[in-house]
């Protein structure tokens, strides 16, 4: 991996709110959170939730698929796996 790329992953991983959104969705399993979930676990609204959701999607680190039970409902997954490995080195766990 180049150097800018790492860059750019420590920059995002960097911000609170974005880790926050990561290790909650890390802990919460794959299709698990939605943006309720997630803004509630991280103490932040969930405007400021899809903001930075969009952000981590445009990245490829999450995926975001609609509930096939309640169309409404959009379920958030990590998709990035170094993320992920990163995740784990912090302590980070599955429930």
């Amino acid at each position: 991996m180049e150097l800018g790329d790492w860059a750019e992953r420590f920059e995002l991983l960097g911000d609170p709110t974005r880790l926050g959104l990561l290790a909650h969705m890390h802990q919460a399993g794959p299709g698990v959170a939605t943006v309720s979930d997630l803004a509630a676990a991280t103490g932040i609204t969930r405007n400021a939730a899809s903001q930075a959701l969009r952000i981590l999607r445009d990245r490829g680190w999450v995926t975001a698929v609609r509930d096939p039970e309640d169309g409404r409902v959009v379920r958030y997954s990590l998709a990035d796996d170094t993320v992920h490995r990163i995740l784990h080195l912090m302590g980070a766990r599955h429930h």
